[in-house]
């Protein structure tokens, strides 16, 4: 069984860079707060919940009584050519009416209806949840890139400048004849190569801080250390228990497929007998020479029993059965690519770690032998491309420092994203 450090602390390369912020600086709860309040995606998924309670207050209405008042009014003209007949002519007439209808049984169309919009409330909510969640891991991870990004930055502008000083160091000592033009070419084309290095980290760091304007609303300035890893499972086992059961997204997919169970009955509830009770009370009055008054009120029981529908209810239930097993079908695809991120990012927060502690040891040793070249050059021993070699390793092992600290982070944050517990951070 695997286990992970459940908690993690940046290394000394970002400590170094960032643990100086002053009093003010932006913090990582901070952006997520921002993302949640000014990102225009949680908007939209608030809406979906709000629909999803507006759906179900109409399928419940679906059960209760409907009253509808009609009225009319006008001339009505009548001739006739029988030896006796009787109100001839032009003459004023209205008339209105009242009717009421409670459903009393609908073949559990009501019912299923109901089921149907309790089950998108709650695929809703849990959309709502993972929504939440899937902004903060951007947040966390725009944050990581540009806190990598600066310091990126800052290890490629000191190879800028050192390898400047290698250069100046190259040219002092072929102007007395200790080196070649080509130790100083050799420094030369290494300064330029770092000058270009630096312009991609510079290009990289813009791009990592619009995307970090993008999800927050907020300009980058200076970032606060982020806080430690929050607890993680214990084992890839656990993890993986805690993804299917936990996770928001495969919750939201289940209630998914519980609304689309209750659309098949609510599709077979078209082809079987409806009764409503139906009260009507209506007037109609004719104005003339003898005005006339017309009154009725009825209440009686309406049943209306499906014969032939012209294939339509099948049709329509057939299609309820097959979008029921696209959502069965959804659900197992969606479990499975949950899995194997769960499984993906405990590997790569395990390989994480582990390149940190290579990467300190490999800076520590790149720091002993780069001061060693450095004193062996002065005595002669060491060549001018020897020392920068050794250099270029230095800052090598000190980027790899960098990107594996923004790793770690990262992937333990997409872990917790796919057991679900991705929650507040801070």
């Amino acid at each position: 069984m695997r286990k992970l450090s459940p908690r993690l602390l940046l290394g000394t390369s970002l400590l170094t860079l960032f643990c100086v912020s002053p009093a003010f600086a932006e913090t990582l709860p901070e952006a997520i707060a921002s993302a949640f309040a000014t990102n225009p995606q949680l908007e939209i998924e608030r809406y979906r919940t709000d629909i999803a309670r507006q759906n179900l207050e109409a399928a419940r209405g679906a059960g209760r009584p409907t009253v509808n008042f009609s009225a009319s009014g006008g001339y009505e003209y009548i001739d006739s050519n029988s030896p006796i007949s009787f109100g001839l002519g032009d003459r004023p007439l209205a008339s209105a009416q009242l009717q009421a209808i409670q459903p009393i049984y609908t073949g559990g169309k009501i019912s299923a209806g109901i089921r149907q919009a309790e089950a998108g409330i709650s695929s809703a909510d849990l959309g709502f949840a993972a929504a939440r969640q899937d902004l903060m891991l951007q947040v966390v991870t725009s944050y990581m890139d540009v806190v990598r990004d600066r310091a990126t930055v800052s290890i490629r502008q000191n190879n800028v400048d050192v390898t400047g000083e290698q250069v100046r160091a190259a040219q002092d000592r072929f102007d007395v004849g200790v080196v070649t033009r080509t130790d100083v070419a050799q420094a030369q084309a290494r300064l330029e190569g770092a000058r270009a290095a630096l312009a991609g980290a510079e290009a990289a760091l813009q791009a990592s801080e619009a995307n970090y304007q993008y999800l927050t609303g907020l300009r980058p300035g200076d970032l606060a250390p982020p806080p430690p890893v929050p607890p993680l499972p214990a084992s890839l086992e656990e993890a993986l228990v805690a993804a299917i059961r936990d996770n928001p997204s495969i919750a939201s997919s289940r209630e998914d497929l519980r609304a689309a169970e209750a659309a098949v009955d609510s599709a077979r509830a078209d082809g079987r007998a409806q009764v409503s009770l139906v009260g009507t009370a209506g007037v109609q009055e004719t104005f003339g020479d003898t005005s006339q008054r017309d009154t009725s009120v009825s209440a009686l029981a309406q049943a209306r029993i499906p014969l032939l529908s012209g294939g339509v209810v099948k049709a329509q239930t057939e299609g309820a059965k097959l979008r029921r097993e696209q959502a069965r079908r959804f659900v197992d695809n969606l479990e499975t690519q949950v899995r194997a991120q769960v499984t993906q990012a405990w590997y790569s927060y395990s390989a994480a770690l582990r390149s940190i502690e290579a990467s300190k040891r490999q800076v520590e040793a790149s720091e002993i032998a780069y001061e060693g070249a450095k004193e062996e050059l002065a005595v002669g021993v060491r060549s001018t491309l020897d020392t920068l070699d050794q250099e270029q390793q230095l800052f090598d092992a000190r980027l790899a420092l960098v990107a594996a600290e923004r790793d770690a982070y990262v992937a333990a944050h997409n872990l917790l994203r796919a057991t679900g517990a991705l929650g507040s951070i801070g």
